[in-house]
């Protein structure tokens, strides 16, 4: 049974800390239906082609976006979820779909060093902020290659790669989060700087480690979208009747056009 009111003790914290971890928030049944999801979609390329498309727009869009999977539209919809993104902790009654990734990493993955995900050129304030729900279908262990968060990092405006210059490396005041159980989730400020450790299994019992990443923002501002064919990924959700009862969650109003990330960067 889930722990209510951890939950609510970790949501009046989350403007201070930056994150929420809510270990077996998915129920099994959706789990289940995920994982061969995850599978198919690295499996026949349609991952590599989503991150071709990213870099070079002029091959086209893609034929399959992550919506199109029926479990993965219905987990970026999830009523339990969107009901948590609704505190006033946290978006608020209003507020729009941004992305969703899906990945399946191998058994001895590399990390990635410190970063934020907050999308915004230039970097100078958070007014309105940004989540990311991080879903790991096959939960996670030490040696997968943990989640490490820095508690209140969120408040600062700073530019994504701030810490990239740490790596990997260990930050006090740290948590580390690499001990939950399949279905888990874990909900960041999207400003909030993290970084995925190296995982140190190099056999099969290792692995994979499955996360899919979704990704909503507050409505008020124009916010910039990180697909090129992000119009085609928020069609689909429209045409799969995915924002019942939630008139912006998929309007394209709340967006400015697309920038290459070379442009935004300079």
């Amino acid at each position: 049974m889930r722990d209510t009111r951890a939950i609510e003790v970790q949501v009046e914290n989350f403007t201070e800390d930056g994150f929420l971890v809510l270990p077996g928030f998915l129920p099994a049944a959706l789990v289940e239906r995920l994982v061969p999801e995850v599978d198919k979609w690295v499996e026949t390329g349609w991952r590599q082609k989503s991150i071709d498309v990213c870099l070079r727009p002029e091959a086209g869009p893609p034929q399959v976006v992550e919506l199109d999977l029926e479990a993965h539209g219905e987990l970026a919809v999830y009523p339990p979820l969107m009901d948590l993104l609704s505190s006033p902790e946290l978006l608020g009654e209003s507020f729009v779909f941004h992305h969703l990734h899906s990945d399946r990493r191998p058994v001895g993955g590399a990390g990635k060093s410190w970063h934020h995900d907050y999308e915004q050129q230039p970097q100078r304030d958070r007014r309105f902020p940004m989540v990311h729900a991080l879903h790991y279908i096959g939960g996670l262990q030490p040696e997968l290659g943990g989640l490490v968060v820095l508690p209140g990092s969120h408040l600062e405006v700073a530019e994504k790669d701030a810490r990239s210059h740490v790596g990997t490396g260990v930050l006090p005041g740290e948590v580390v989060i690499d001990d939950v159980p399949p279905g888990s989730t874990v909900v960041l400020h999207s400003a909030l700087f993290h970084t995925r450790r190296a995982a140190s299994a190099t056999h099969a019992d290792g692995g994979p480690r499955y996360m899919i990443d979704g990704s909503y923002c507050r409505t008020g501002t124009l916010w910039p979208p990180v697909k090129p064919y992000w119009r085609q990924v928020l069609a689909v959700a429209r045409s799969r009747g995915l924002g019942a009862g939630r008139p912006e969650l998929f309007a394209e109003r709340h967006f400015s056009e697309y920038e290459r990330a070379e442009r935004r960067s300079g």
